[in-house]
């Protein structure tokens, strides 16, 4: 396993962090994400490190912005 956090911004309430976990979640090997949003704190778990441009992507996705 392997654990990496990394911080969004732009991320204000409780559907911030559900449309970024959603994202980060569809990730091959992603176990789990865990959201903090007063912080932007986005910690992952997962079966084998992620390619950093994959999460950027992900996080983009849900209308975000990976620091």
């Amino acid at each position: 396993m392997t654990t990496e956090t990394y911080t969004v911004t732009g991320m204000t309430c409780g559907h911030c962090a559900a449309s970024v976990t959603e994202e980060i979640s569809e990730l091959e090997g992603v176990e789990t994400v865990d959201v903090v949003v007063e912080t932007g704190a986005v910690t992952v778990t997962s079966t084998a490190p992620l390619d950093h441009a994959a999460v950027q992507a992900a996080v983009e996705e849900a209308g975000y912005v990976l620091a």
